[in-house]
């Protein structure tokens, strides 16, 4: 589940309010155990993400760095790369 959960901060260009959603239905899902809520813990669920995902945008917002961002193809690229030496 979390593997989908990747870095945000410091890219060109800036996450998007989707992909901070994302990260945090993978966060919700991992520390649930659910990848779907039953209908009595929909609305928990839903909520919980929700705040995850403000918060999360808030501090991506509020973070601070001198470092130059990293892009974003460059970054995929060197992933690939990476799962080819490991997986063959």
């Amino acid at each position: 589940m979390c593997r989908n959960i990747k870095t945000l901060y410091n890219f060109a260009p800036p996450a998007t309010d989707k992909e901070i959603q994302a990260a945090s239905l993978q966060f919700i899902r991992k520390i649930t155990g659910f990848n779907k809520p039953s209908e009595k813990n929909k609305e928990a669920f839903e909520n919980a993400v929700a705040q995850v995902t403000l918060i999360s945008k808030s501090l991506l917002e509020s973070l601070v760095t001198t470092a130059q961002p990293r892009d974003r193809e460059q970054e995929a690229l060197k992933a690939k790369a990476k799962a080819r030496l490991r997986f063959g």
